[in-house]
């Protein structure tokens, strides 16, 4: 299998090329990469478009728990509404053949529906509809924003990068427009994909 260049390979930082290696001239497929990621069950691993595939530590203890947040508050949402939440280490195969693993991510009925029990068992062969990712202490506001947009140009319906850091988030959605929100006192909403979900972001305050 073949892959186009990705834009997240070309524009990864000094510190992040370090964690990639490259496979995009060897033949392995969907079932071989899975495989590999669970024999390699304790780093993070995604898959780039191009084929080259990026490792990725451990969370610290206060990432987890900040993420634990979210997932909870979804889950919580979601069992009141319908759909499916699933954490970060959820492997989703977009249809740019690019593999991410949101911090947070849910699915519709519907989509969940169309899949059978042997592609529920790997990597889910479609984008979600929701995603989360929440920024580390290390990771580049450039990269960030361009999984994102990778993200909404493969079909995922709404997606928030939130950044601890200096208390921002920026809203993704499948329209192409970008909302950008500047302090923790506020409250996220599920808009029109999680319809009455919200977060509120003084959850993230620690």
């Amino acid at each position: 299998m073949t892959y186009p260049i990705s834009k997240m390979t070309q524009n990864l930082s000094d510190e992040h090329q370090s964690r990639i290696l490259n496979f995009s001239r060897f033949n392995m497929d969907d079932d071989a990469f899975f495989d590999f990621c669970q024999d390699n069950e304790h780093l993070k691993i995604e898959r780039n478009a191009d084929g080259t595939i990026i490792f990725m530590p451990p969370t610290g203890g206060l990432t987890g728990e900040l993420n634990s947040e979210i997932n909870a508050d979804l889950m919580f949402w979601k069992r009141k509404h319908e759909g499916h939440v699933f954490d970060s280490s959820t492997g989703f195969k977009l249809p740019n053949s690019a593999v991410r693993s949101p911090d947070a991510s849910w699915l519709s009925e519907e989509k969940y529906q169309s899949l059978s029990r042997e592609e529920l068992k790997k990597h889910i062969p479609l984008s979600p509809d929701f995603v989360v990712e929440l920024m580390s202490e290390t990771d580049s506001l450039k990269e960030c924003q361009l999984k994102m947009e990778e993200y909404i140009e493969n079909g995922v319906q709404l997606g928030w990068l939130i950044n601890t850091k200096v208390e921002e988030v920026f809203i993704y959605r499948i329209d192409g427009t970008i909302s950008k929100v500047i302090g923790f006192d506020k409250i996220l909403s599920g808009e029109n994909v999680l319809v009455e979900f919200e977060f509120q972001l003084s959850l993230l305050k620690k």
